[in-house]
């Protein structure tokens, strides 16, 4: 049965929420993650040191900047913030969606990962994901 997660932002960044999957989890298969947005992605990417999630955020803010700075002068798409057509442009270039290997009720990340909301927009937000586990 899928459940329907909430993952409350305070702006651009990465969020990490691995935790909150231990109630979908279970017995063996694949677990599915889809976030039902268009201004932020999932990752998943280190989890024992934050200084990766602030270079990564930094990255893709200086990949794609706000559409105020002259770079972006081409953009059309501007009536709901300075930043959200380059949330699009973000969300657009990663993933939206994850499969994860579940064995004995366990996700099979590496020792080092996490799964992540990547919020791409500066203002706060809750953020839906869909969390389907696919039994073998």
């Amino acid at each position: 049965m899928p459940q329907i997660l909430e993952i409350s932002t305070k702006g651009r960044g990465l969020y990490e929420f691995s935790d909150q999957l231990s109630s979908v989890v279970s017995g063996e298969g694949v677990l599915s993650l889809f976030v039902r947005h268009t201004s932020c992605s999932l990752l998943i990417q280190e989890n024992a040191d934050p200084d990766v999630c602030t270079d990564l955020n930094e990255f893709f803010h200086r990949l794609v900047p706000p559409a105020n700075d002259p770079s972006m002068s081409y953009l059309t798409h501007t009536y709901e913030g300075f930043d959200d057509m380059p949330a699009h442009i973000k969300s657009a270039m990663l993933p939206v969606s994850l499969t994860i290997p579940v064995i004995s009720g366990r996700l099979m990340l590496g020792t080092w990962q996490g799964i992540y909301l990547f919020e791409h927009r500066d203002n706060p937000h809750v953020r839906q994901v869909v969390a389907t586990m696919i039994f073998a």
